[in-house]
């Protein structure tokens, strides 16, 4: 076997968090190495939405969002499983952006800064010894005196750590899957839409190139009481809702299948494993509904980052790395994931979701501060 090759900083995973985390260390003169174990452009189930509170912060890493003529969302239509619809102004808005465009630009950024991405490249164990980790990989093994976790939802190492979210019994915060299509249809391009259904919800917000980005939520015992089958799953569920099934019956896929992922939990975790930060959704995942997930995402790295330049400027030691680390992730985000926790439960049971959307209706200060509650500020 090879050599390890030595780097300041390992990344596992190129989402969101993995790409301007290594931007921001790359542009700071550290060599950084990425392991992403797809193959860049790829689409990913993720609402596509992001919070305009990240527009200058990404715009820093080196993505002129001002020139890309992007969708800015600026409303927001909730509908109950029977049809019932409220309308309110987002008060900060966001912008509409695929996966698929967005993590393959900012991989380019990333290269032209210097960072050594691997494709295809899957972390297969991390080893923490003397102070320096040894990252195996299916494209070889890195050595590098910090390592950082941003490999989503739920991967191969959660399970081989015994993550807690992962040993926990099925909840109503755990077992969901998600399904997202392209789409073209009629939407207003300044709105996203959460469409609720029987245990579920679906959103629909525009991206770019005139394309839509359709993606809902569910728990895996709906798609099983359908036969484990998708079009009977929104056949018999998602189109009792009307607008849903307006939207699934007039729309024009733009892929033959959709993208799917499953065993999603929204459980409580932690910041820090054995030493490796955790960032993006591998620190902690906001219920899709909230609409902030991206924004955390990227949010997340600029604490990484800091907290690690101070770490390898030897101006903090490791135990003060992942303690300024861990409380200033929650000061930031832990609030806003208490109150996406609290809302996830209030929907999906559909009488209880036809009798929120009412009441809401008729409180909309209740409404603005509830989205407030999910959206932090320019970062």
């Amino acid at each position: 076997m090879s050599e390890p090759i030595q780097y300041d900083v390992t990344i596992i995973g190129g989402g969101l968090a993995g790409l301007s985390l290594s931007i921001q260390l790359a542009k700071k003169n550290y060599s950084v190495a990425l392991c992403e174990k797809e193959q860049y452009p790829f689409h990913k189930v993720c609402g596509e939405y992001i919070s305009l509170e990240s527009w200058s912060f990404i715009e820093s890493l080196g993505l002129p969002l001002s020139q890309m003529q992007l969708p800015i969302i600026k409303k927001l239509l909730i509908s109950s499983p029977n049809g019932n619809t409220l309308q309110h102004k987002l008060p900060l808005g966001g912008f509409g952006i695929s996966r698929y465009y967005i993590d393959n630009e900012l991989k380019k950024i990333a290269q032209a800064a210097g960072v050594s991405v691997y494709e295809h490249c899957k972390a297969e164990e991390v080893v923490f010894e003397n102070e320096n980790f040894t990252v195996h990989t299916s494209k070889g093994i890195f050595n590098s005196k910090v390592c950082c976790g941003s490999f989503g939802k739920r991967s191969n190492l959660d399970v081989k750590w015994k993550r807690p979210f992962i040993l926990h019994k099925n909840n109503k915060l755990s077992n969901y899957i998600g399904v997202k299509y392209h789409i073209h249809t009629n939407f207003s391009a300044d709105t996203i839409a959460l469409h609720n259904f029987k245990d579920g919800y679906c959103g629909i917000s525009k991206i770019e190139e005139d394309k839509y980005c359709l993606c809902y939520l569910t728990n895996a015992a709906n798609l099983k009481r359908n036969n484990n089958s998708i079009s009977e799953l929104e056949k018999n569920v998602l189109f009792k809702n009307p607008h849903l099934k307006n939207i699934f019956e007039n729309a024009t896929m733009l892929y033959n299948t959709p993208v799917t992922i499953s065993q999603i939990s929204f459980a409580k975790k932690t910041q820090v494993h054995n030493h490796i930060l955790l960032s993006g959704d591998a620190a902690g995942v906001i219920t899709p509904l909230c609409g902030n997930g991206m924004s955390m995402a990227l949010h997340s790295s600029k604490l990484a980052a800091i907290a690690i330049d101070d770490f390898l400027q030897h101006k903090i030691d490791r135990p003060q790395l992942e303690n300024i680390y861990t409380k200033n992730w929650e000061a930031t985000f832990g609030s806003r994931l208490k109150t996406g926790r609290i809302i996830q439960q209030l929907f999906g049971k559909s009488f209880i979701t036809n009798i929120f959307v009412s009441v809401m209706k008729k409180l909309p200060f209740v409404t603005t501060q509830l989205i407030k509650q999910t959206h932090g500020k320019p970062f």
